[in-house]
């Protein structure tokens, strides 16, 4: 997949069919409408690509206000090459984007990317004040010479898969919910930093995440959990079982909030390496315990839990 961060100049080469959105997530709803564009595309000879956004659009439009997300661009494009894409473009978001006319926005898409067909949901709208509505654009391909394919929604259990809705449900601390919504376990991949290595002195060492501003963290609580270390070539692809802790450590100081994970499996040194986290299942809410003892059981429950469900049980894979 070949990815660009503005549009192409010169143009693509051959005609594309197209999907523009911001694919946060890139859950299942996602996955449903590029599936159906590629295999368009592949019957049509055509290039397949995505236009998506960065920074988020609301993140310009209102400064104000704290967003989360469920995936960073990087995070996003990995997803979206498994999909078999031709392309994708990162396109740059401003204030000068935002009010850019649904028509000249598009014209410089259709120019750059030799737009055939655009594939939208049903609540799709684009440019200044929302004004590229589904049937805006329908006019608009009339005029310019491409079509707009409209899908429907992707229904799971009765709902609609959003990417508000895997909010919602990791915020609740309901990842196995989410996971349903993505196709996959939610992941966060932090750098390890130094902590204040109390998990040390108590037999349970913990890595210390560091994540990415203005990722979303599942809700406080402790989690079963499966733990990548991608950048070491031997460990490269496997998975180590954990027990992940988020939250204001409240047996200790109530201080900032964390992400500890304890790797059940594993010895090493991992300060200043990536590490990326799958949450499989939360085990409890984050609570006080009245003495360091009592904490250190219910951390060893935690573990024993952790490991029946993940190598024994269905973690959700």
């Amino acid at each position: 997949m070949r990815v660009f961060h503005t549009l192409p100049n010169p143009p693509l080469d051959s005609p594309s069919n197209l999907a523009i959105g911001n694919f946060d997530g890139v859950h299942r709803g996602h996955q449903a409408l590029l599936a159906g564009m590629i295999d368009d595309a592949r019957r049509r000879g055509r290039q397949a690509g995505l236009l998506t956004f960065d920074p988020h659009p609301t993140a310009v439009l209102r400064p104000d206000r704290v967003h989360s997300y469920l995936t960073t661009v990087p995070e996003r494009l990995e997803a979206l090459a498994e999909t078999a894409l031709d392309f994708a473009v990162v396109y740059p978001f401003s204030l000068e984007t935002a009010r850019t006319p649904a028509k000249v926005f598009i014209a410089q898409v259709q120019q750059a990317l030799k737009l055939a067909t655009l594939w939208v949901g049903p609540d799709f709208a684009l440019g200044r004040n929302r004004e590229g509505d589904v049937a805006a654009l329908q006019d608009m391909g009339a005029a310019m010479g491409f079509t707009v394919h409209v899908i429907e929604p992707q229904l799971l259990d009765g709902e609609e898969a959003r990417s508000g809705r895997v909010r919602s449900y990791l915020h609740a601390g309901d990842v196995q919910a989410a996971a349903r919504q993505l196709g996959r376990l939610y992941q966060v991949t932090g750098q390890v930093v130094a902590g204040a290595q109390r998990g040390r002195s108590i037999g349970f060492p913990t890595a210390n995440l560091a994540v990415p501003e203005g990722r979303l963290l599942p809700a406080n609580g402790v989690y079963a959990t499966w733990a990548h270390l991608d950048d070491d070539p031997v460990m490269r692809g496997q998975r180590l079982p954990s027990v992940t802790n988020i939250g204001v450590r409240p047996s200790f100081d109530n201080g900032q909030r964390t992400v500890e994970a304890h790797l059940l499996d594993f010895e090493g040194d991992l300060y200043g390496r990536p590490l990326t986290l799958q949450f499989a299942a939360r085990l409890r809410p984050e609570q006080r315990f009245p003495d360091i003892n009592a904490l250190i059981e219910q951390i060893g429950l935690d573990a024993a839990a952790a490991r029946r469900l993940l190598l024994e049980g269905d973690s959700g894979v």
